[in-house]
């Protein structure tokens, strides 16, 4: 038997993590890892005590917003905040951890993992965002994809 990377096993754990989701459009999971120890998971959807898409339908979807667009018109956080605000909730640090997405952060949760002093990101799912690709790209982020086979979460954002 082959023992898995640890980038293979973080993001497999993450493709489970994203099997918690409630979004009706994409199910996306994130840990954060340091010195190969998990700090926070986080996965997209409704905030603590409040209705899920599931059950009270997508704003997005209702309004006909193409993916990638308008953010704001959403009733979800995505994993990664998730990830990073759960950390925060338990007073974890973060600076200088890395963090496993199932798809590549969009330019609101790069903004946010930048400023919490996350170093790499590495990601399984292509999504596209320059304004995302500049930011990491300033930050002298260090950005990779790795490859498994999704077992959870949707393929689509």
């Amino acid at each position: 038997m082959t023992r898995k990377s640890k980038d293979v096993y973080f993001a497999e754990i993450a493709d489970l993590v994203s099997s918690r989701s409630t979004c009706m459009r994409n199910q996306v999971g994130a840990v954060i890892v340091k010195d190969s120890q998990i700090l926070s998971t986080g996965y997209n959807g409704a905030p603590k005590k409040l209705p899920h898409c599931e059950d009270v339908g997508c704003i997005r979807e209702e309004l006909g917003v193409k993916p990638g667009e308008r953010h704001e018109l959403c009733r979800g956080l995505h994993a990664e905040q998730n990830a990073i605000i759960q950390a925060a909730f338990h007073g974890v640090s973060v600076n200088g951890a890395k963090v496993y997405c199932t798809t590549r952060p969009c330019s609101i949760c790069t903004k946010m993992l930048i400023n919490a002093g996350i170093h790499e990101i590495i990601y399984i799912e292509e999504y596209e965002d320059e304004l995302a690709a500049q930011l990491v790209k300033e930050a002298h982020l260090n950005l990779r994809r790795v490859e498994i086979a999704r077992k959870y979460g949707r393929n689509s954002k």
